[in-house]
């Protein structure tokens, strides 16, 4: 059953990795974070792949 479930999920990370660049910020940002939950070490990779993918999804520094 837990293959079935890794195989779903990979479908639908592939699919969110497709369509970053049509999503409003706030949902690449609260899908990012999400999949970031203890995987610090991996957090600076996955933003790299999405930007390399993605380049329209450079956002400017939120106003602090």
């Amino acid at each position: 059953m837990n293959d079935g479930i890794d195989h779903l999920a990979s479908l639908l990370g592939r699919a969110a990795m497709d369509v970053w660049g049509d999503m409003p910020r706030d949902i690449q940002e609260a899908l990012f974070e999400t999949a970031m939950k203890g995987r610090e070490t991996e957090r600076e990779d996955l933003a790299r792949l999405l930007h390399e993918r993605h380049p329209r999804t450079i956002h400017p520094a939120r106003p602090g």
